[in-house]
């Protein structure tokens, strides 16, 4: 039986790093029956001036899986993220997001594994902003008991489903006393839950600077919002940008997988993007839909391509575009 996904191709290179992405989930032999839906700043005209049509929300809702390449974000005006409104209007309340290192990249780092787990709901990005006076802006910084635990429920069970064994928790409590503070009080209550996981706080700040001395003491990461958006950038940097580091988004009732680099609309069509973040995605995907074996096949092709350093495009040294990196990777599952 197919597996029914949405797909949302994006803007910008989303389209050609997509299209990639579905050769290689195709080659694995694992049937899917894809229903494309159109969003960001490329159909706005089409749809009244809304980068998120409200057929594209009924899709996913419908489906319960979405795979989603890189859409425009305005910076500074212009129209709300999309990606922000997808994880608001579908509840999709956390973001996980690994940070491996990958055989042939090089980086400051040898073999990072970090798992950054993150509230993806509220926070500041509840988008509450408003001028008290000329020349003053509030933002409000939301951050419920609901969402604290949920999110703390769901890092923990994951740690606890891939094997990991500690768990440090991300915050300003310091100075945030009751908003982080919440944050930290449901986190120590889920904790008891999973005496076999070592629990451990850090401060933001100091967080960051242990990172970049020592990434090692880390496993995985659990964070709000924002802590979380920062946070997962800088560990990208480890395993050779965001360009290398996938992305999923859990919900109650659906998932939506996608890269977490931008839509590179300076070298769309131009067959130069790495596809690789979308097809790290789409293994998270499988796994999610049970496709384990198919998985590691594609996993298996990718670090074979990464190791032999051919057919790599120029982000990571190399001079291949997306489509005979897609064929490479594609020819290593087939000789596997």
């Amino acid at each position: 039986m197919a597996h029914r996904v949405t797909l949302i191709p994006g803007d910008g290179t989303g389209p050609e790093l997509t299209e990639a992405t579905r050769r290689v989930l195709e080659a694995t032999g694992v049937e899917f029956d894809w229903d494309v839906r159109e969003a960001g700043a490329d159909v706005m005209e089409k749809y009244g001036g809304n980068p998120l049509p409200d057929e594209v929300l009924d899709a996913i809702r419908e489906t319960g899986v979405a795979l989603k390449g890189p859409i425009t974000t305005p910076v500074g005006g212009g129209f709300r993220s999309v990606n922000v409104a997808l994880r608001k209007s579908l509840d999709l309340y956390g973001q996980v997001r690994p940070c491996k290192t990958y055989p042939g990249v090089r980086t400051r780092f040898d073999d990072v594994d970090l798992i950054i787990v993150r509230e993806n709901t509220e926070d500041l990005y509840a988008g509450l902003e408003h001028v008290v006076v000329p020349g003053v802006v509030e933002s409000l910084k939301i951050i419920t008991e609901k969402a604290s635990t949920r999110i703390s429920k769901h890092a923990f069970a994951y740690a606890r489903k891939m094997g990991r064994k500690k768990i440090h928790v991300i915050h300003k409590a310091n100075i945030m006393k009751m908003s982080d503070g919440l944050f930290l009080r449901c986190s120590r209550t889920v904790a008891k839950d999973y005496p076999e996981i070592t629990y451990a706080e850090h401060i933001v700040d100091n967080a960051c600077m242990q990172l970049v001395m020592n990434p090692y003491q880390y496993d995985v990461l659990l964070m709000e919002n924002l802590y979380g958006d920062i946070l997962s950038d800088l560990c990208a940097a480890f395993v050779g940008g965001l360009g290398l580091v996938p992305g999923a988004n859990i919900g109650t009732d659906c998932a939506l997988f996608e890269a977490v680099h931008g839509s590179a609309p300076d070298i769309a069509g131009k067959n130069l993007a790495n596809p690789t973040a979308v097809v790290r995605s789409s293994l998270l995907m499988l796994d999610y839909l049970g496709e384990t074996k198919a998985a590691a096949r594609i996993q298996a092709a990718l670090e074979k391509v990464y190791g032999e350093k051919r057919a790599l495009t120029r982000d990571v040294g190399g001079t291949a575009g997306t489509s005979e990196f897609t064929d490479a990777v594609i020819a290593a599952m087939a000789g596997a």
